[in-house]
């Protein structure tokens, strides 16, 4: 059928999603889902919203959750903008925002959306090379830009930035939109939400996907400048007025109110993690610093594609990236202590054959 397709399909290049396996009792530690469950309030609200109002359609403008959000964040209502999942809300920045006549600039190892939504939306980019520890070094973005855009912490490394860098790279671009992603900020990183009053070509993004385990769900935010989340709203309203649906609305209002949830999940995630990686260190992999719910690691004498394979035959599930500079590390999503001891004793099993 792809001579009936438009030009712009052949040359995409998708995003590749984490698998999502039918088969019983693995141990899912692929797709940074977060182990514990979401809110219970949230999950009251949906339960209080499910019944005859569900003919109507949800508030296109989401005002309560918006206000919840702002309070939480201490922005302006009109600072705030939501959509379904941050996924949406990149497609929508990649449109409003990041076209220029000069390049986006984002790191080589990020993202993989990223390139994909540039070939999608005709956006030229530049991508600029972590260095030798795999870090983000500030300096090298020191060029020319339209745009530029940088998830932190960063995704697959885990590494993040501190917020003095962030706001250097904002006084560095003043006439450049800076899009910071912060998909992974509550299990370690600095926001840099706190710099939006005073830099308007700052837009920070976030989800309730991993922090608040909605990846169910699907809601995401971003804040920034007025003038920046105009141009979302535009964008919004010219492809869907109704992104966020009635039950999303008012779970994601409950959820994000709940901060005793919020608090007890990320740090037993955060507790887990370092636990993790010391269990891992001492079996000789080589572990990046990490701030997500996530650890990237590669063995000092395994392939990762090996060690992917032989995990998934004792019924554990990781994320591998056959690319260049990262094909022998394993992303490893934190889940709960026994999921992550099964991880470890299955790594053991594989090593000592």
């Amino acid at each position: 059928m792809s001579r009936y397709w438009s030009d712009i399909v052949s040359k995409l290049r998708p995003y590749v999603a984490g698998e999502q396996p039918r088969i019983p009792g693995l141990v899912k530690l692929n797709t940074n889902e977060n182990p514990y469950g979401p809110s219970p309030k949230a999950i009251e609200a949906i339960r209080q919203t499910a019944d005859d109002r569900l003919r109507l359609y949800p508030d296109p403008a989401a005002i309560e959750l918006r206000e919840a959000i702002a309070a939480r964040f201490d922005v302006t209502v009109e600072e705030v903008f939501v959509g379904n999942g941050s996924d949406e809300l990149l497609a929508h920045t990649f449109q409003a925002l990041l076209k220029h006549d000069r390049p986006l600039l984002y790191p080589d190892v990020t993202y993989s959306f990223y390139p994909t939504y540039s070939l999608l939306y005709d956006v030229e980019a530049i991508e600029v090379p972590l260095d030798d520890q795999f870090r983000i070094r500030l300096s090298d973005y020191d060029r020319p830009c339209g745009a530029i855009i940088i998830p932190n912490p960063n995704a697959p490394t885990g590494i993040g930035l501190p917020l003095s860098g962030i706001e250097a790279l904002l006084a560095a671009h003043p006439d450049a939109v800076v899009v910071i992603d912060e998909a992974y900020v509550d299990f370690g990183g600095e926001s840099a939400v706190p710099l939006i009053s005073r830099y308007p070509n700052l837009l920070v993004i976030q989800t309730f996907s991993k922090s608040r385990s909605f990846a169910g769900l699907r809601v995401g935010f971003a804040l920034g400048h007025r003038d920046l989340i105009e141009a979302l709203v535009r964008v919004k309203d010219s492809f869907n007025s109704y992104p966020l649906d009635r039950l999303a609305q008012v779970a994601a209002t409950a959820a994000i109110k709940d901060e005793a949830w919020f608090e007890t999940s990320r740090r037993k995630i955060i507790a887990t993690r370092e636990n993790l990686i010391r269990e891992l260190e001492a079996l000789d992999f080589e572990v990046l610093p990490s701030l997500a719910n996530f650890i990237f690691a590669r063995h000092e004498s395994r392939p990762g594609a090996a060690l992917l394979a032989g995990l998934r035959e004792r019924g554990v599930l990781v994320r591998h990236f056959a690319k260049p500079r990262i094909s022998e590390f394993l992303r490893i999503s934190i889940g709960t202590d026994e999921e992550c001891a099964r991880l470890v004793a299955a790594l053991k099993e594989i090593l000592a054959a």
